[in-house]
This record gives C-alpha cells, structure tokens and sequence, in this order.
C-alpha cells in the first residue's frame, strides 16, 4: 500500500512540474502572438544578382521579405537564392519581370513603351515573362509582378481585347507551375484592373498595390483605389508622392509622409480588412539609402502598432 501512495504521489509531482513548466513558458508564446498578430510583414527591394550578400545585408537590417529584380535568369542563381533565403531566413515574394525594349515614365511616350500593351515590345515581353515563371519555380519565389501597361479603360477596345487573351494564356501557364502573378497598380484606372483581372480570370492574378503611382499617375486616391482592389491585394508599396500638375508628366516622387499617401488612413483600412500581406518600401530616389528605409519602416511599424 505504501508503495501504491509513493507512486501516485511521484505521478502527481511529475504532472504538477510540467504543468508549471507549461505555465512559465505561456507569457513568452502570448507575447509572440501579440508581436505578430496583424500578420503584416515587411520588405524592400533589392537586385538579387548576388543573393548570398544582397539577403545578408537586408536581415541585418531587421527585414525578413524581398523582392527581387534579377537581370539573368540562371539554374545556378536560382539555386544561390534558395540557399541564401534558407541560410538567412529572408524570403523573395515576387520576381519584377520586365523588358526588354524601353519603358518611358510619362503620360506621352509611357503609353507605346510601357508593358504588353504596346504591340511592338509584346512578343519578347511575353517570352520573358515565361522565362520568369519557370525562374520563379527554380527559386522558390512565388509570383511574377510587373508593369502590364496603360490598360484601356474601354474594354471593347481592340488592345484591351489582344491583352486579355494573352494574359489568359500567360495566366494559364502560371497557374500550371504553381506560380502566381501580380499586377503593380499605376497606369490604369483601379477599376479598369479590377475588370482586366476578372476578364482574364485564371485565379492566379493578384496585386502589388503601388500607393504612389495611385497618385503620381493621377488615376486616383491612394486609399479610395485601395478599397476598389482589396480583394486581390497580396502585396503593397510603400511610396510616396505628388498628383501630377504637369498633363505631360507624372506627379513627383516624395518621401514618406511628405506626400499624399495617407499612411494612418491606410494602415487604419489594412487592419479593418485583415490584411496579411507584405509592405515593401520602395524609394526610387533612394537607391541604397538603408537610413531611409530603416527609418520609414519605423515609421509603418508605430502606426501598425498604435492605430485600432
């Protein structure tokens, strides 16, 4: 009997002691959960030519996302990418897939140069843009994203017609390598997208919502635009800027929150919606101004933290 009471009494100590140890290890998870429960990361980016140096860099500086706009595209250097994000824990989310041919940032020439829209440009568009996918597959990066052009706003338009099909077709692809593509928002109208990614309709098309070019191309406010794509918003661009005055040119690039973007207002809607996705800083201007982009992401991450 003795020996009965010396067990179940060294049974109860045995469940009380990793209970309280259960209990000691449960403030430090909460506190995990508290840190990450807008589920919003952020990243920035960078060339990837040299992934090794390019991912040690940013992790240094605090950021676990990129996007990567390789010139290249080599098995070697997807592999590189795949060991590189792996060693340092900070993961690629998009490819920016453009070229080749020229692409003229104004309201006159943007239109002929700019994406597949422009017939001339649109058959080596495309095939790099395949080639991208199967890089994407390669290395481990799950979308494409890219400037597709001044969309038409009037569907019945022979180009917007052209654009849809291809995009299907190109869509299709995608979709059949497990990789999806994103539209950067800039020279259509948010609603004229939102028609374009429905029309084409292969289920892998999604957004990364440039807040600036919303503004800087004066198709709408960078809020109002957000709320009319949301639903296919995966990533975001953090940037800033001026409408255009000018009918020639686009509004000018500004720092964050020097220009029009309102940030509390955007990041109040984020939270409202849920928002999962990834915040990159982009400063055109900055080009390697690692001061500004540590700064901005300061800036984002207080207003994630104290606006409900």
């Amino acid at each position: 009997m003795k020996r009965n009471k010396i067990l179940v009494t060294s049974i109860l100590i045995l469940v009380f002691s990793h209970l309280i140890k259960a209990e000691d290890k449960q403030p430090y998870q909460n506190q995990n959960i508290g840190k990450l429960k807008n589920d919003v990361t952020f990243g920035v980016i960078i060339g990837g030519n040299n992934p090794e140096k390019e991912f040690k860099e940013i992790k240094e500086l605090g950021f676990s996302h990129c996007q990567l706009n390789v010139t290249e595209y080599t098995p070697e250097l997807a592999q590189s990418i795949r060991s590189s994000s792996k060693k340092y824990k900070v993961f690629p989310t998009t490819l920016i897939c453009m070229g080749p041919g020229k692409y003229i940032w104004n309201f006159i020439e943007g239109p002929s140069t700019i994406g597949l829209i422009p017939r001339e440009f649109r058959t080596e568009r495309i095939k790099r843009l395949y080639a991208g996918i199967d890089f994407c597959k390669q290395a481990g990066i799950p979308a494409v994203h890219a400037h597709f052009g001044f969309i038409p706003e009037n569907p019945q338009d022979t180009l917007y017609i052209e654009f849809v099909k291809l995009m299907k077709e190109l869509g299709e692809y995608a979709l059949s390598q497990g990789i999806d593509i994103y539209f950067e928002t800039g020279q259509e109208t948010p609603i004229t997208l939102l028609r374009a990614i429905t029309d084409i309709g292969t289920g892998n098309l999604f957004i990364n919502c440039d807040l600036a070019n919303l503004v800087m191309y004066g198709k709408s406010n960078s809020l109002d635009g957000l709320k009319t794509l949301h639903k296919y918003v995966r990533e975001i661009h953090a940037k800033d800027g001026l409408y255009p005055i000018n009918p020639y040119q686009l509004g000018k690039e500004m720092p964050i929150p020097e220009g029009e973007v309102n940030f509390p207002e955007i990041v109040k809607y984020l939270k409202e919606i849920h928002f999962k996705g990834t915040i990159t800083i982009e400063y055109e201007l900055a080009e390697k101004n690692y001061d500004y982009i540590v700064k901005t992401k300061n800036y984002l991450e207080k207003l994630f933290q104290t606006i409900e």
